[in-house]
C-alpha cells in the first residue's frame, strides 16, 4: 500500500469518532451560548428595603413596623440607631420622643428605662397601644436567619454598634448608613461589615471609595445623577437609592433600576414587592 493510501485508510478510519467529537464541540458551543443568552435575558436582581419597617400603617421603627416588612417579602428594613444617657441601643429617628410617642425629652439624656416606659405605638392608633421603642438586639433577633437590615447610625458608637451585630450572628446581613470615619473605625473592628456611605459629590464618591472601598453606596434624589451613578459604577460598588415621597412610585422605581439601582428604599414595601416580582427584578413568592 502507498503511503497515500495507508493515510487515507487511517483518515476513514478515524472519520466517525472525528465527526462524533466535532457534534459534541459544536453541541457544546451551542448549549453555553443558550446559557450565556438566558442569563443577559434575566433581569439583574434588585432589593426592596422598607423605610422605618411598614410605616405607613405601623408604628414607625417599632417591631409590627418590622414584622409587617418582613411578611410583605421585603429584604430589607431600615432602622435608627440611638443611644440611651446609660449606653444603651434603641431605635428611633429623632433624637427627641416627642413626634412618635407620649412623652417628651431627647434620647441621650434619658435612661433606658424612662425611654422604655413610652408609648411608641399610641400615635399610630389604639390597636397599637403599649407599643415600647425597640432595642437594637431585639431588631437583629427578629431580623437573624431571614432578613437583611439597613442601619442609619443617628448616634452610636462604632464599637457598640459591632459588637451587637457580631453578638448576634449578623455580620453578614447589614449595610451600616455611617460617614467617613466611622465607617473606617467599623472597617478597622470587623473588615467583613458592609459600610455604607452618602455617594454626594462626583469628588466626594471618589474619595469615599479611595478611602473604604464600599461594597455598596447610598443616593438619595440629589445625589443620584449619572456623573455619580458612573463613578460608583466604575468602582463595581452597588447602589441603594432612596425613593421616597413623590418619588415612590413604579415610574420613579424603573426609572432607579434603569439608571443601575441594585436596592431601593421606599415607604411602600408591598407595592415595591409586588412590582419587583413582576418585573422579575425579584424572585417570586414561595408557594
Amino acid at each position: 500500500m502507498r503511503l497515500t493510501d495507508k493515510q487515507s485508510s487511517l483518515t476513514r478510519a478515524a472519520s466517525p469518532k472525528s465527526a462524533s467529537l466535532a457534534v459534541q464541540a459544536v453541541l457544546s458551543l451551542w448549549l453555553l451560548l443558550l446559557l450565556s443568552s438566558a442569563a443577559q435575558a434575566q433581569p439583574r436582581q434588585v432589593v426592596a428595603i422598607a423605610h422605618r419597617g411598614e410605616h405607613l400603617h405601623h408604628p414607625e421603627n417599632t417591631l409590627p413596623a418590622y414584622q409587617e416588612a418582613i411578611r410583605v417579602g421585603a429584604d430589607f428594613f431600615e432602622l435608627d440607631v440611638r443611644t440611651t444617657a446609660d449606653g444603651k441601643l434603641v431605635l428611633s429617628h429623632d433624637g427627641s420622643v416627642a413626634r412618635r410617642t407620649n412623652g417628651q425629652g431627647d434620647i441621650s439624656k434619658m435612661t433606658f428605662d424612662e425611654v422604655r416606659a413610652l408609648d411608641a405605638g399610641v400615635k399610630s392608633g389604639p390597636q397599637f397601644a403599649g407599643t415600647k421603642i425597640p432595642t437594637f438586639d431585639e431588631a437583629l433577633d427578629l431580623a437573624r436567619g431571614k432578613f437583611g437590615i439597613y442601619v442609619d447610625v443617628k448616634q452610636a458608637s462604632a464599637k457598640d454598634l459591632v459588637t451587637h451585630i457580631e453578638e448576634h450572628g449578623m455580620a453578614d446581613h447589614v449595610v451600616i448608613y455611617v460617614g467617613l470615619s466611622e465607617g473606617k473605625e467599623i472597617q478597622r473592628l470587623n473588615p467583613k461589615l458592609k459600610v455604607m456611605p452618602e455617594a454626594g459629590t462626583v469628588e466626594n464618591a471618589k474619595h469615599l471609595i479611595e478611602q473604604l472601598h464600599p461594597q455598596v453606596i447610598a443616593f438619595d434624589a440629589h445625589d443620584f445623577t449619572p456623573e455619580v451613578i458612573r463613578v460608583v459604577k466604575e468602582a463595581n460598588a452597588q447602589i441603594y437609592v432612596d425613593r421616597l415621597g413623590p418619588a415612590d412610585n413604579p415610574a420613579t422605581w424603573q426609572a432607579a433600576i434603569d439608571a443601575g439601582a441594585d436596592g431601593i428604599q421606599t415607604d411602600h414595601p408591598a407595592e415595591l414587592v409586588k412590582y419587583l416580582r413582576e418585573k422579575g427584578y425579584k424572585k417570586p413568592e414561595p408557594r
